[in-house]
C-alpha cells in the first residue's frame, strides 16, 4: 500500500490496537479533543521529542533550555495580544445547536444534520481556558491555561541575559504542554485541545535577521529527515502577507502530505521585535541588549521554529506505516527509524516450556536491557505470531534463542523491514 494512501482509520485502530495512542477518558465516554499515550507512544513521543532536543540544544552552543510555568500572570496574555484577539469564528447551527468553526466548514448545510441555511453570522471565540488562582474567583484571581509556550521563553529572555549574558545570536528553547479551546478537534491527534509544543526563539540583530532565518530553515529540514519522513512528502509554503500575523516580515509553513491531506507540520516565523517591545511597552523593563564592549544597544529581533509534538507524532506514524507481503501473507509493519522505535530489541525463547531456553533468553534479555532500556521480552504464542507482533509496533530486531545457543552462544537476529535472519554471537549485539 502506498504510504500517501494509507488511510487514517487504519493507523488510528493500529494506534489504540497496540497501545500507542487511547482516546482521552476512554472509559466515561471521552472527552473530545483529548488524547492518552500508551506505553509505546510514550516512548516514540518521547524519542522524538529527545532527538529534538539534541539537535537543537545539546549538540549546540548558542540555544539555551529554559521550562517556564504553565500558568502566567494574565498580564502576559493582554500584552502578547491574546485575550483580543486569540479568535476562531465560532458558528452554531440553529436547528441541531451543533458548533463549527465557520472557517472549517460549508456554512450553507449543517454536517450534523444536515439542515441547509441555519447557521447565523459567525461571532469570535476565545481558544484560550480560562482559571482562576487562589481562594476567591474574581476578576483579579483570572489566569489562563497557557496557548503557546513561546510567552514563557519571552519572559524569561532577560533572566538568562542578565545570568549567562550569551553573544548574539542566541536561543532559548522550550517543550511543554498548550491547551487551545478548539471549537472543532478533529483528524486524531491532528487538532487537540490538549498537546505539547517545541520552541525556539532565536534573538538576532536586526539587519542581520536573513543569515539566521536560512540557517534554522536547513536545521528544520535535517531534523525532519531524522524523522524519516520522505522529501516528496515535505512541501514550503511561502505564506504571503495578507495570510501572515501582523507581526511577522516572513513565515514558512513546512507542509506534509498526512492521510488527511497536505497540512501544516510546523512554521518559521520572523516575528522582528514585536513580542520583546511588547514587553518592555507593558511591563516597564528594558529589554535592550548591549553589544559586548560597546555602547551598541537594540531590543533584538527574533526567528521562531514552531513543531507540534502531537504532529511530528502523527507525520511519523503515517510514514511509517506499511503494509506488505511476506511469503504471500499481507503484513502490518511500522518502518520507524532505528533511534525512533519504541522498542528497539524484542527478545524470545523459540519455546516458551523449555527451562533451558528460557532461562538463557532472560539473560540475553538482562544484558540488552541494561545496554539498550527499549528492549521487550515476548514469548507468547509460535514464533511467527511474535514475528508480526512486532512488526505491527515497528521493532527493528527480534532476537531468538534456540537450542544451538545454548552450544555456540549465538542467536537469530530478524531484521523487520527485510525479514532477512542471520546469526550472530551474543556478544556482536549491539
Amino acid at each position: 500500500m502506498d504510504n500517501k494512501n494509507t488511510q487514517l482509520e487504519n493507523i488510528v485502530s493500529l494506534a489504540k490496537r497496540r497501545g500507542f495512542i487511547y482516546p482521552g477518558s476512554d472509559v466515561y465516554g471521552g472527552l473530545s479533543g483529548t488524547w492518552d499515550y500508551g506505553p509505546l507512544g510514550v516512548a516514540l513521543k518521547r524519542n522524538i521529542m529527545q532527538l529534538w532536543w539534541k539537535m537543537f540544544v545539546d549538540d549546540r552552543d548558542d540555544i539555551y533550555g529554559v521550562d517556564a510555568a504553565i500558568l502566567m500572570n494574565k498580564k502576559v496574555w493582554e500584552a502578547s495580544g491574546h485575550t483580543a484577539t486569540f479568535t476562531d469564528p465560532l458558528v452554531e447551527c440553529s436547528n441541531c445547536h451543533s458548533r463549527f468553526r465557520a472557517d472549517k466548514i460549508d456554512t450553507s448545510k449543517c454536517p450534523t444534520c444536515g439542515k441547509e441555511d441555519t447557521f447565523g453570522e459567525p461571532r469570535q471565540f476565545n481558544m484560550m481556558f480560562k482559571t482562576h488562582v487562589g481562594a476567591v474567583e474574581d476578576d483579579t484571581s483570572i489566569s489562563y491555561l497557557r496557548p503557546e509556550t513561546a510567552q514563557g521563553i519571552f519572559t524569561n529572555y532577560k533572566n538568562v541575559v542578565d545570568s549567562f549574558y550569551p553573544d548574539l545570536p542566541f536561543g532559548l528553547a522550550q517543550q511543554g504542554k498548550a491547551f487551545r479551546n478548539e471549537i472543532s478537534p478533529r483528524d486524531f491527534i491532528f487538532r487537540s485541545r490538549e498537546f505539547e509544543q517545541m520552541e525556539i526563539e532565536y534573538f538576532v540583530e536586526p539587519d542581520k535577521w536573513e543569515e539566521s532565518f536560512n540557517a534554522l530553515l536547513r536545521d528544520v529540514h535535517a531534523f525532519l529527515d531524522a524523522l524519516g519522513l520522505p522529501q516528496d512528502r515535505v512541501h514550503e509554503l511561502e505564506v504571503s502577507e495578507d495570510d501572515r500575523a501582523h507581526y511577522s516580515k516572513r513565515t514558512i509553513d513546512i507542509e506534509y502530505d498526512f492521510p488527511i491531506g497536505k497540512e501544516e507540520l510546523l512554521g518559521l516565523a520572523y516575528r522582528t521585535d514585536f513580542d520583546l517591545m511588547n514587553i518592555q511597552n507593558n511591563s516597564g523593563k528594558n529589554m535592550e541588549y548591549t553589544i559586548k564592549g560597546t555602547n551598541t544597544k537594540f531590543v533584538p529581533h527574533v526567528i521562531e521554529p514552531s513543531f507540534g509534538v502531537e504532529r511530528a507524532v502523527m507525520a511519523v506514524l503515517s510514514a511509517a506505516y506499511t503494509e506488505d507481503e511476506v511469503n504471500g501473507e499481507k503484513r502490518i509493519v511500522m518502518r520507524f527509524p532505528e533511534h525512533l522505535a519504541p522498542v528497539k530489541y524484542s527478545v524470545s525463547p523459540l519455546l516458551r516450556n523449555k527451562p533451558e531456553l528460557v532461562e538463557k533468553a532472560r539473560e540475553v534479555y538482562r544484558i540488552l536491557k541494561k545496554k539498550h532500556g527499549n528492549v521487550m521480552w515476548d514469548d507468547n504464542g509460535n514464533i511467527g505470531k511474535r514475528y508480526r507482533r512486532q512488526d505491527e509496533i515497528g521493532t527493528p530486531y527480534v532476537v531468538v534463542i534456540d537450542f544451538d545457543t545454548l552450544e555456540d552462544n549465538a542467536v537469530t537476529v530478524r531484521d523487520r523491514d527485510t525479514t532477512e535472519q542471520k546469526r550472530v554471537s551474543i556478544d556482536s549485539l549491539q
